[in-house]
């Protein structure tokens, strides 16, 4: 048996190392490994209805601002408004999770879901919503999302440990992409039915069950970290101390350079011009070839998720991360120039496959090489250039779109991403070259995680 391997004394169940093996990569390969795990099957419901009640909402609030006021500039704000939080406050909700408990924390976050699900509620019923409620209701919730995103990170590596990092992560990102699915869903059941203003006080019962949960579940993020020094207060100096520390991991360097430059260069800016795609593929009178439009990204990401659970032995590394991405910019491009429905439809499905490899990869990368008492704090970082980053995605695009026309813009970016990501397969390739670990010794070098 290789020597990175150990059995239980007794059992002959075999558990994966703590570090990475020699080979390269995370990972067991057990099949759906996360969900043999106590009180995570429950977490990861919990996390999709959560991500189901935030789109549902977005569904609703966009299209009441839409009729109200019919105005571009709020519109643009409700999308920049959700991803600044994430850029300016990441590291130090990240911070937070590294001292606190994360179980509070995210019950938190539900909270302040739920507040502004209810204020849309109580405003639209009562027919006096204004530009200015809209502008605090979604500021507020950016702020909830920038503060859910590192507690949840740490809890799941507390849940699962290290060895099913990899499935738990890729479990919920498949989770939240179902999310992501079903919400628009709910959200246009509820509008048709029983109004915007009823239907925001429907969504609120969808945080209820992680909410509960989070009360029944014994982890708090730190379990795993007993006599791990406690880390400093929350300060200024953190945001610049983390950032000037990721060059010494050149996994996390990596990894956050690859996201960074997806949510820049491409993020969620394509999916509010699908209307003008579906124009050009003659799809604009067509609600079933609108919404096969809307949702091939989020049934791609399913079946990526689940078929990588399925196939097993998948194990997370830099390259890998980075090949998905270059997966993905290139699935993209052709999106961007195909006027034909099923080559659009086919490349938005492998578009949303390799995102779900790719950021679950960077994320399990980040995590398992980042310092045992400072996950929270790396966690953060990551999380400020893969969602603060796109922020910016939108002004890229829209800039872009004005000189060469919206199509051409998409193409434009996504082949900047594919020659970023690329080139930086390429250093990485040199790094490992360079730092090559030898066979048979089993190191806790995060450098192994690039290979």
């Amino acid at each position: 048996m290789p020597r990175n391997v150990a059995t239980s004394r007794g059992s002959g169940r075999v558990h994966c190392p703590v570090r990475p093996a020699p080979h390269g990569g995370y990972g067991c390969g057990v099949r759906f490994s996360a969900l043999r795990v106590r009180w995570y099957r429950g977490y990861l419901m919990g996390g999709s209805l959560l991500m189901a009640g935030d789109n549902a909402e977005h569904a609703l609030t966009y299209w009441v601002m839409w009729q109200l006021y019919h105005s571009p500039v709020l519109a643009g704000f409700a999308v920049v408004s959700h991803w600044l939080p994430h850029l300016f406050f990441s590291i130090p909700f990240g911070s937070l999770a590294d001292r606190f408990d994360n179980r509070r924390i995210i019950q938190t976050s539900l909270a302040l879901f739920m507040l502004v699900s209810v204020g849309w509620g109580v405003l639209i019923v009562s027919a006096t919503l204004q530009p200015w409620h809209c502008v605090v209701l979604l500021v507020l919730h950016g702020f909830a999302s920038a503060l859910w995103q590192p507690a949840d990170k740490v809890m799941l590596l507390d849940m699962v440990g290290t060895k099913d990092l990899t499935s738990g992560i890729r479990l919920m990102a498949t989770g939240l992409s179902l999310g992501q699915l079903v919400g628009p869903a709910i959200g246009a059941v509820l509008l048709f039915t029983i109004g915007p203003g009823i239907g925001m006080f429907v969504i609120v019962a969808l945080y209820i069950p992680f909410l509960v949960y989070l009360i029944r579940v014994p982890i708090d993020g730190h379990s795993r970290r007993a006599g791990a020094a406690r880390p400093a207060r929350p300060s200024v100096r953190q945001v610049f101390g983390v950032l000037k520390e990721v060059p010494r991991f050149p996994p996390i360097l990596a990894m956050m350079l690859l996201q960074g430059s997806v949510g820049l260069l491409i993020g969620t800016a394509v999916m509010p011009l699908l209307p003008e795609f579906g124009e050009l593929l003659g799809q604009s009178d067509s609600g079933l070839g609108y919404g096969l439009l809307l949702v091939a990204t989020s049934l791609g990401a399913i079946v990526g998720g689940i078929g990588l659970e399925a196939i097993g032995g998948v194990r997370a590394s830099s390259r890998l991360a980075i090949m998905g991405t270059i997966v993905f910019a290139a699935s993209m491009l052709v999106f961007a120039l195909s006027r034909s429905v099923p080559l659009t439809l086919l490349a938005l499905g492998i578009s949303g496959l390799a995102s779900i490899i790719s950021m679950s990869t960077a994320q399990t990368v980040i995590q398992l090489a980042a310092p045992a008492d400072r996950q929270g704090l790396f966690v953060g970082a990551g999380q400020t250039t893969a969602m603060g980053s796109r922020v910016g995605s939108g002004v890229v695009i829209g800039a872009l779109g004005v000189a060469f026309g919206i199509p051409s813009a998409v193409a434009v970016s996504a082949t900047a991403l594919l020659v970023v990501s690329i080139a930086l397969l390429v250093v990485v390739m040199l790094w490992v070259r360079r730092d090559r670990i030898r066979p048979g010794i089993v190191h806790a070098d995060p450098m192994e995680a690039l290979d």
